[in-house]
């Protein structure tokens, strides 16, 4: 046998050694077959709030499911497509909140030091200034920026170009890490749910849950003060 031979046998066995050790059914990791339970529909809905004025209180909710989700060797396309999507929405939603508020609405909930920096690079770099914060991850801010960009009139073609190509990237790059670091990853994962499954599966679930129920709240409320701001306008105007 040759040496080429010999070491062709070797490293095909160690690949069927690491698979049997990180294979998405192993008995140990109840809390993961949960977690993914929920698949692609599950990624959808979180990407639409993470990507939303109102994100999620973990940062990055989105790029973990995908890493996660990418490592046990699940269709990667797919669920960088679902997550742009649902990016898309939250993000879009976003900016038509920013659009009918308009820049008092966005002063409103912006501190003054981010709402300076968010106006002057909007006015002189609007692509970037949606582009970056879409693709940079945490703590760099995502919302001010699209809010912004629907307050200044930033063209919606525009907007939506650089922001899902950006974000598109981001998920790219996420789905990558659990492509290629997927072994390790699902090690981790393995042993902190054999040790933890209970408490992480509570804690998680119910962070995602009522982050959920306080975005939708928060925006039902953006939407009551943008229609009432509105209301009051052509009063206003009258009134002078």
């Amino acid at each position: 046998m040759t040496t080429t031979a010999a070491t062709s046998i070797l490293a095909d066995l160690a690949r069927r050694i690491a698979l049997a050790l990180v294979a998405p059914t192993h008995p140990r990791s109840a809390l993961m077959h949960f977690l993914f339970s929920f698949g692609p529909f599950g990624l959808f809905l979180v990407s639409i709030i993470d990507s939303s004025f109102v994100p999620l209180p973990i940062p990055g909710v989105t790029d973990l499911m995908l890493v996660l989700m990418a490592a046990r060797h699940e269709n990667w396309l797919l669920l960088v497509l679902v997550a742009s999507a649902g990016s898309a929405l939250g993000g879009y939603f976003s900016y038509r909140i920013g659009q009918s508020g308009g820049m008092a609405f966005l002063e409103k909930r912006v501190p003054p030091r981010i709402f300076k920096l968010v106006r002057e690079w909007m006015e002189h770099h609007a692509i970037l200034a949606v582009a970056l914060p879409a693709i940079l991850p945490p703590p760099v801010p995502l919302a001010p920026f699209v809010l912004a960009a629907g307050a200044l009139k930033m063209s919606r073609r525009t907007f939506l170009s650089a922001f899902i190509i950006s974000r598109t990237a981001r998920h790219f790059i996420a789905a990558g890490l659990g492509l290629y670091y997927g072994a390790p990853i699902l090690r981790l994962w393995n042993h902190l749910s054999a040790k933890y499954a209970t408490t992480i599966l509570v804690i998680t679930w119910s962070i995602i849950l009522v982050s959920c129920c306080i975005a939708v709240m928060q925006l039902y409320k953006a939407s009551r003060s943008v229609n009432a701001s509105q209301d009051l306008a052509p009063q206003g105007k009258t009134a002078a």
